[in-house]
């Protein structure tokens, strides 16, 4: 017998819930042809074009090889075009070609469709309380790191 049941852990309800939201995504994404993590980096390259793979990475919540591993597939796309900066010649921005934009915006019309459906189970307090609990998550186990 363990000293918790797993019935009682809040991080196995939050791990299904995110198990589920990436499967619906992942399902609503599939016309556009891009994973959750390759839709995550369109979507933010379009809000900050010309960003560097590692902030990219933090911002999608993905380790930096992974995030390298993404870029490369949306690049061998067309999706993407990388040039090296203008004063940091190591660093390489990232913005997105006319046929990842294209590709983006189908992707996100399709995620805020699943987005949109979630929160349409929830009332406003509901949701804003959800919202609320959600951050207290996040607070609690980042203090403890």
């Amino acid at each position: 017998m363990t000293s918790m049941p797993p019935e009682e852990r809040i991080g196995s309800h939050v791990k299904r819930a995110e198990q589920a939201l990436l499967a619906a995504k992942n399902t609503a994404l599939k016309p556009s042809a891009v994973t959750v993590p390759q839709y995550a980096a369109l979507l933010w390259l379009a809000e900050k074009p010309g960003i560097s793979a590692a902030a990219l990475a933090r911002l999608c919540g993905v380790t930096p090889p992974t995030m390298t591993t993404v870029l490369k597939n949306l690049q061998e796309r067309g999706l993407i075009e990388r040039s090296p900066h203008e004063w940091h010649r190591n660093v390489l921005e990232t913005r997105l070609t006319p046929e990842g934009r294209a590709v983006m915006e189908q992707a996100d019309a399709a995620a805020v469709a699943v987005e949109r459906a979630l929160a349409a189970e929830f009332s406003d307090e509901e949701r804003e309380l959800l919202v609320q609990l959600l951050g207290r998550c996040v607070r609690v186990l980042d203090a403890q790191r």
